[in-house]
């Protein structure tokens, strides 16, 4: 081993070895349990984020456990072609590089070009995702327009399609008008702004009056542009002051409209006016409304949000209408949706119908890939009826089938499910699965998976001409099918029949109900067993919280606070930090701030710290669905402690490693050895942290998982055992040499087993070194060996007992040291007090390492009528250690430090009671303040009670 651990200099040659060598792959024995994890396909265009690198590392550890532990093993990868991302990042490229459009390009020419981006810069994610460690089947990775995920796609569309779950109609739906394209609810971004509400009069139609007289009732809107297409006004029934209108009409401005006044509970009678505009074609709440009352829609805006020439007028389910005139007001027509709302106020204004206008704070949508205002559009688009595929999958999580970790979060699954609407499958784009339907010059629709198809099914004759649909499939509905696709559904492939249902999603609770619910519902209708019965497509949902900054802040690039988990295990310098941070802000004042707050916060960049202590530090914050404030100090805290095992395997291998351990001789070598009580402890200390390890990575909890490995390895291993085991590889005789060698590296091994799952590389790379001693051992590397259990027979509780009393001797020599101030190399005459004679059993056993670790003349038990010196004192278990004190200090010198350090801690609780008894400060600083500085106050006070103590025995001598 190298004396330094440089982590950049073997993790990626490991990584290199264990996926060459085919490590990664099912072992293909079927007589053993099979465990499988399908990878969340990453969208090709992303660039691995701290989210990622969080969840990868929880799967990593999960199948790096089932692996050791003999299970056919297959952790599935994939990416996704992530439709609107990828088609804006080749329309980008295009157009900076040869200034053209994708319709210069044309359809097949311009996906022909998407295809080569993918073949040449598609694959970042994937090549980072191998930086951190992850132990995937490489050999098996697919893509969700691959041409086994294609067909799979066509084939559950045709099948939902030919059962009446799959239908084509009109609705609301978010539209993104800078794209043309719908989006779905996880693409829009709500933004908080300021803005105004409006205050505008309607006026009653055939001479009715208010039951105050008045000829008009005013309604709130902050969407003024929207009023061209009102359908209705609603009130909540009960509403004493309008109840007697509903029924009546009213005569809407600007269009001269009759529309009708009716009752709707969803209406909150205490809000703004009480009267609400209903914009069934433009409003998601209205179009619920607008479908219980039976109103008309009337779409007013093109698909680039415009005002239209005309309108379209729909009823109540979707189809043409002319129960109002298509007519829009020439001044408005072509006009934008902001201009429009200016000019519609205007002209309120002007007709005296203006009210009011209100400062409102709104929350408005914003399309997370355009950038601009989403608007809800009226549009034909392709639905799943979701409610009747719901059924099944609610009853899988009621019944247990399959599990939430945390539990809570099934709520969140029901409440949505139980209330689900169809959904929404269909695309304005080019990128992506199109839709296998196909229209001939009468409207009427074909669905098959081939144009072929088609015309043998429906007798169509070649005269008769077909064109496909222009849109593509939703995203979310091609990875939908990701559990069963990846394995050749909809054949029934051995893969299919070893592997699925998997048995953990490990995943983000924000996509809940984008994917998870729609791969439960997809999978139990589409995937059947052998007897017929819906399949699951995993047992297990882990949801984990979201990483933020260090202040709590959710991290995103406007912020610039996003950190690169490639930067963490390289290391960046700070300007190069800044400047990638910086890169396309499109604002000046944004990226000064951020270039302040990044060089405050990281002064000097970020150093390396390589991946295991980037995947320690992630496990060990891992609490079961919180959300993770990042901390620079723990990835130093954890990458400090993999140097703690470097240098702790060091020790350990040059004692071992030219000597005897045990192995070089007959099976019974053992019975040869006389083993300490130490190594009997660091045994059972081992087989504790096994028996808690493997119930923490069972019930999720990695962060227990974590912190065990660390409080055995740091606390008792590195700074007990090896500590014990010095005065025996020195002192001791030669059968106990040989016991504390053998303890030693079995104890390595074993342990560095148990940390692979979350630390691969260091693991590794030490195990390679530790098998040519231990002579057993076979296999060429450490991800294939048993994952260490529990074995209660090599338990011992006496043994623990008796090495925390060892602990508890010396820990006690070292505080008093400290304490009074007596040079740690100094030898000392110790006296025991014995009250608990199995203490004078311990001392006899363990004598020799007492003396050599506690830097002893001697120690000695104190007989019942002997007259005790001046002592320092503490005590050990129940008995009394003592330490005479005379000659071993200079008396005078030891009061003038103490009166020194007393003299400075009364002055600091001067300072602290003057400023309490400041009424003006109490009563104005912050209650979070006033009670740190009492807590000061009394932690001084605590220590001036211990200083004069202790310079009244000194004061003794």
């Amino acid at each position: 081993m190298e004396k330094t651990y440089h982590p950049t200099s073997i993790e990626q040659a490991l990584y290199q070895f264990w996926e060459e060598a085919g490590y990664f792959k099912p072992h293909g024995d079927t007589s053993k349990d099979a465990y499988s994890i399908m990878i969340p396909p990453p969208n090709i265009t992303g660039n691995l984020h701290m989210g990622h690198a969080f969840q990868e590392t929880i799967m990593d550890i999960l199948i790096r456990c089932e692996r050791m532990k003999g299970k056919n093993t297959l952790w599935q990868v994939g990416t996704d072609h992530a439709g609107i991302a990828t088609q804006m990042v080749v329309e980008r490229k295009i157009a900076a590089e040869e200034g053209k459009t994708k319709h210069n390009y044309g359809r097949d020419a311009f996906i022909n070009k998407i295809w080569e981006w993918k073949n040449e810069s598609g694959g970042t994610i994937t090549k980072q995702m191998r930086r951190l460690g992850a132990s995937v089947d490489w050999n098996r990775e697919r893509f969700t327009m691959d041409d086994g995920l294609s067909n799979a796609v066509q084939e559950a569309f045709v099948r939902l399609y030919q059962e009446n779950l799959l239908y084509r109609g009109k609705r609301l739906v978010n539209w993104d008008p800078k794209l043309h394209t719908a989006i779905s609810d996880i693409e829009v971004e709500n933004k908080n702004i300021k803005g105004y509400m409006w205050h505008f009069r309607y006026p009653l139609a055939d001479g009715v009056k208010t039951a105050k007289g008045k000829n008009y009732i005013v309604v709130a809107t902050t969407r003024p542009e929207t009023i061209l297409g009102d359908t209705g006004v609603a009130i909540h029934p009960k509403d004493p002051r309008y109840m007697d209108l509903i029924g009546k009409k009213i005569i809407l401005p600007i269009v001269d409209r009759k529309i009708p006044i009716l009752g709707d509970e969803y209406i909150d009678m205490s809000k703004n006016t009480g009267c609400v505009k209903i914009t069934p074609a433009h409003d998601f709440n209205d179009y619920e409304i607008g479908k219980r009352h039976n109103l008309a829609m009337i779409n007013i805006l093109t698909f680039n949000a415009d005002i239209r020439d005309s309108a379209e007028v729909f009823s109540s389910n979707g189809e043409k209408s002319n129960i109002y005139s298509t007519e829009i007001p020439v001044k408005y027509q072509g006009m934008d949706r902001f201009s429009a709302r200016k000019a519609i106020v205007d002209e309120f204004d002007k007709l005296g119908l203006l009210e009011d206008i209100k400062d409102h704070d709104l929350a408005i949508p914003y399309g997370d890939r355009g950038g601009v205002v989403i608007e809800p559009m009226l549009t034909t688009q392709w639905y799943v009826h979701a409610a009747a595929l719901a059924k099944p999958a609610i009853k899988a999580v009621e019944n247990g089938n399959i599990r939430f970790v945390p539990q809570q979060y099934e709520n969140m699954y029901f409440a949505w499910m139980r209330n689900i609407q169809d959904w929404c499958i269909s695309r304005q784009l080019w990128w992506g699965h199109r839709i296998p339907a196909w229209y001939d010059n009468d409207g009427n629709v074909y669905v098959g998976r081939t144009e072929e198809e088609v015309r043998g099914q429906h007798n169509l004759e070649p005269i008769v001409v077909l064109r496909q649909d222009d849109d593509v499939l939703d995203t979310w509905f091609s990875s939908s099918l990701w559990t069963f696709g990846t394995q050749g559904w909809p054949e029934q492939t051995n893969d299919l029949k070893t592997f699925h249902p998997s048995d953990v999603l490990v995943t983000a609770f924000d996509i809940i109900f984008f994917w998870v619910a729609r791969m439960i519902m997809m999978t139990m209708h589409l995937c059947k067993d052998e007897d017929g019965n819906p399949q699951i497509p995993f047992k297990t949902i882990y949801v984990t919280g979201l990483i933020r900054d260090e202040n709590g802040e959710k991290m995103s690039k406007s912020k610039g606070n996003v950190l690169d988990p490639i930067y963490m295990i390289d290391g960046i310098d700070l300007e190069s930090l800044v400047k990638k941070r910086c890169d396309n802000m499109m604002q000046p004042q944004l990226a000064e701030k951020i270039k302040k707050n990044t060089r405050e916060t990281f002064k000097g960049g970020i150093k390396p710290y390589g991946t295991d202590a980037l995947r320690f530090t992630l496990a060990a914050m891992a609490s079961t669905g919180r959300d993770i404030n990042w901390d620079m100090k723990r990835l130093e805290g954890y990458r400090n402690f993999c140097n703690k095992i470097w240098n702790a395997s060091r020790y350990v291998l040059i004692n071992t490693k030219e000597y005897d351990c045990g192995f070089s001789s007959s099976q019974d070598q053992c019975s040869e050895m006389e083993f300490s009580l130490a190594d009997k402890w660091i045994e059972s200390q081992f087989q504790l942290t096994a028996k808690d390890f493997n119930a923490h990575i069972d019930n999720f909890r990695f962060d227990m998982a974590a912190n065990t490995l660390y409080e055995f390895i740091w606390n008792q291993f590195c700074d007990w055992y090896l500590e014990l085991t010095k005065a025996i590889l020195w002192k001791g005789t030669k059968v106990q040499q040989c016991a504390a060698r053998y303890t030693l590296i079995t104890v390595l091994e074993k342990t560095l087993r148990l940390s692979h799952p979350i630390l691969p590389y260091i693991t590794e790379s030490i195990w390679q070194d530790v098998k040519q001693i231990i002579s057993h051992i076979e296999g060429n590397t450490i991800m294939l060996q048993p994952l260490p259990q529990y074995e209660e027979t090599l338990l011992d509780i006496e043994t623990l007992a008796d090495i925390e009393w060892v602990k508890a001797f010396i820990t006690a020599i070292r505080n008093l040291r400290a304490k009074y101030n007596i040079a740690p190399n100094k030898e000392l005459d110790v006296m025991l007090n014995v009250i608990d004679e199995n203490d004078v059993e311990r001392l006899k056993a363990n004598k020799q390492v007492l003396v050599f670790l506690a830097k002893l003349k001697g120690i000695r038990v104190l007989t019942e009528d002997e007259e005790v010196p001046a002592c320092a004192t503490s005590l050990v278990g129940k008995s009394t250690l003592m330490i005479p004190m005379g000659g071993l200090i200079n008396k005078n010198i030891e009061l003038a430090r103490l009166n020194k350090e007393i003299a400075k801690i009364k002055n600091e609780i001067k300072h602290i009671d003057y400023k309490l008894c400041n009424k003006e400060f109490v009563a104005k600083a912050p209650k979070t303040i006033v009670t740190a500085i009492r807590d000061k106050l009394n932690g001084y006070n605590e220590t001036l009670v211990k200083l004069n103590k202790q310079k009244a025995t000194i004061a003794g001598l």
